[in-house]
């Protein structure tokens, strides 16, 4: 992939990697030269706002499963069985003493923070190139007239080293490279033994989903929430599920913004002080003929305070064929649900529409 600078910004010459996003007024931008009003095109419509949600009472009364890491990699059957349990009915579960020191967690939230604080046009060294959605920008932007969410983002791709671009990292950011290195190298290692146990939950050995996937690759999202206004209008993240095979979130830890949808309800997924929040994607729902869930989740924005959240993506090799594994498919009882389809194929579709909901694995799903 050929890079050339223009007005500052990179740009891609040529080549085609998962998608592209419209370009777009950065949000923060929009909020530090202060505003009168939340722009129409970040207004929501009326039945789709956030305003609409669970009753306080519900929303005290259910949090997501919380699994002991250690124990569930030492092979504790009880943890186990939660681990299960939590990815069939839930879809997302938060994860302690998963082994990332503390330390590391805070140096990857200072270096986002920082980041962030950049001046604009330093920021926009690294805006998104024209063909791919790697860098700083917004995605999902696929038309002029859709609605837009209250957020920018940076991604980056960060495993396997060789697929990383630095031209879309800042170098000359103190401390930035060394602390997201050192942040992904140790998250990817729980994405890892968490495939390992849903390998076993799915009939294989421990290693089943790493023979039939190849090595986890990684992308990872660093967002920006700025406070709004009127956060009963706007959506930080639209509604939707993820595309690849599990994400691991770093949390904001003073401002709940991550809601899921549960029993056709949203739950918001209060942080724990250095927990880690784990989901199910898309690639496993499909993998495991539907028995584990890739859940509808969404994020909100706060009126006082910005928001910052990593969000980890393990992914497979784009030229992967995914489809329900023969462990998961049982007939007449549990005939395969979903078609196959090469990932590369499976994600272009789904970055290429606006979020919105799980419309994207409706289109894998084999009609009975």
């Amino acid at each position: 992939m050929d890079l050339k600078v223009e007005n500052g910004c990179i740009k891609e010459d040529n080549g085609l990697g998962w998608g592209k996003s419209l370009p777009v007024q950065s949000v923060q931008e929009i909020v530090t030269n202060g505003y009168q009003s939340v722009p129409e095109r970040y207004i929501q419509e009326i039945k789709d706002r956030p305003s609409s949600i669970s009753s306080e009472s519900l929303q005290a009364s259910l949090q997501i499963p919380i699994i002991d890491f250690s124990l569930l990699a030492k092979g504790d059957e009880h943890e186990t069985r939660k681990l299960d349990l939590a990815c069939k009915e839930w879809g997302f579960f938060q994860i302690r003493n998963h082994g990332v020191q503390v330390k590391i967690l805070q140096k990857m939230k200072a270096a986002m923070a920082a980041f962030f604080e950049l001046p604009l046009m330093e920021k926009k060294k690294y805006a998104m190139g024209a063909n791919d959605l790697e860098g700083y920008g917004q995605a999902y932007v696929v038309s002029e007239e859709q609605k837009l969410d209250w957020c920018d983002l940076v991604a980056l791709k960060t495993l396997p080293l060789e697929q990383r671009n630095l031209n879309f990292w800042p170098l000359n950011l103190p401390g930035f490279k060394e602390a997201v290195e050192e942040y992904s190298i140790e998250v990817q290692k729980v994405a890892e033994e968490i495939n390992a146990n849903l390998s076993i939950l799915m009939g294989m050995e421990r290693d089943g989903l790493k023979r039939y996937q190849g090595e986890l690759k990684q992308l990872m999202r660093m967002n920006y929430y700025p406070p709004c206004s009127s956060p009963d209008l706007v959506f930080g993240v639209s509604p939707h599920s993820d595309g690849g095979s599990l994400t691991v979130l770093l949390q904001d830890d003073d401002v709940i913004g991550l809601q899921i949808k549960h029993k056709g309800e949203w739950i918001p997924v209060k942080p724990i002080p250095n927990a880690l929040v784990v989901n199910i994607s898309d690639a496993i729902e499909i993998m495991s003929n539907g028995v584990y869930k890739s859940i509808e989740h969404r994020a909100i924005t706060n009126e006082k305070k910005a928001r910052i959240s990593a969000a980890a993506f393990a992914h497979v090799d784009d030229e992967l064929e995914i489809g329900p594994l023969d462990s998961m498919v049982d007939d007449p009882h549990r005939p395969p649900m979903y078609k196959k389809i090469k990932y590369i194929d499976y994600i272009r579709q789904v970055l290429a529409r606006k979020m919105d909901g799980k419309d994207h694995t409706d289109l894998v799903k084999i009609q009975t």
